[in-house]
């Protein structure tokens, strides 16, 4: 598999070569330490996978893929132990974090290198001190899960319910619910995942359903599954 590396770090591309080097189905044909040099090379190779760092001088490594004129698949290499969702614009397979294990290594490489499985088929749970990276209009930027309100759904898509916009990701409620901490996000409806800590009131409804007040202001009525869910966590 064609495989280019962009890492600002000349000592992190070279141990992460020397670990690939026994990876016989690898095939590094480009490795860069400026992601403006990178682009160019990028749309011109096209490598079929791509080892990406995320925070890197001038751009950041989701502002690389957004400028590529094809979409490979990406292992992100970062240090820092907060991730983001899945990015929802381009094939993430994993992210690893340096220094670079030779165990982790091999687990993201036998995701690339395998059969394509559903988006979130092996994704690790969240929790709420995860950060969620968000993407708006031209700015993108990292938001503490334990701060987002809630997500509404819009089709294949969902939007983040922020204290005063609703960004728009590429993930359905059912596959943010799988992987959403159930403690801290419950399943209201069928339209609405709501924080828990997000609860500023709450009133009983139609046909002792609940219905609750959010801190952004927002109403939500819940399922009656959902209800009784919430009265038992609250011992209501």
């Amino acid at each position: 598999m064609k495989t280019a590396i962009v890492e600002d770090s000349r000592l992190a591309r070279l141990e992460l070569q020397n670990l690939l080097k026994k990876e016989t189905r690898i095939d590094i044909v480009g490795e860069f330490g400026d992601p403006q040099v990178a682009i160019k090379a990028l749309n011109q190779l096209q490598p079929e996978l791509l080892f990406l760092d995320i925070q890197m001088p001038g751009l950041n490594g989701f502002e690389l893929l957004d400028a590529l004129t094809y979409a490979p698949k990406v292992i992100f290499t970062t240090a820092y132990d907060q991730y983001a969702l899945r990015s929802f614009e381009h094939r993430v397979v994993d992210y690893l974090l340096k220094p670079v294990e030779p165990v982790r290594l091999s687990q993201a490489l036998q995701k690339a290198l395998g059969e394509d499985e559903p988006a979130d088929a092996n994704a690790e749970p969240l929790t709420p001190e995860c950060s969620v990276f968000i993407k708006q209009d031209d700015a993108c930027f990292f938001v503490e899960l334990k701060s987002i309100h809630g997500f509404e759904s819009a089709g294949n898509y969902s939007q983040v319910i922020m204290e005063n916009s609703k960004p728009m990701i590429h993930r359905s409620l059912n596959q943010l619910e799988q992987r959403l901490p159930a403690a801290v996000f419950l399943r209201a409806n069928r339209q609405t995942i709501i924080n828990l800590k997000s609860i500023e009131r709450l009133e009983v409804w139609v046909s002792g359903n609940l219905r609750v007040w959010l801190k952004n202001g927002m109403e939500v009525d819940l399922s009656r599954r959902a209800s009784q869910t919430l009265r038992q966590s609250m011992s209501l």
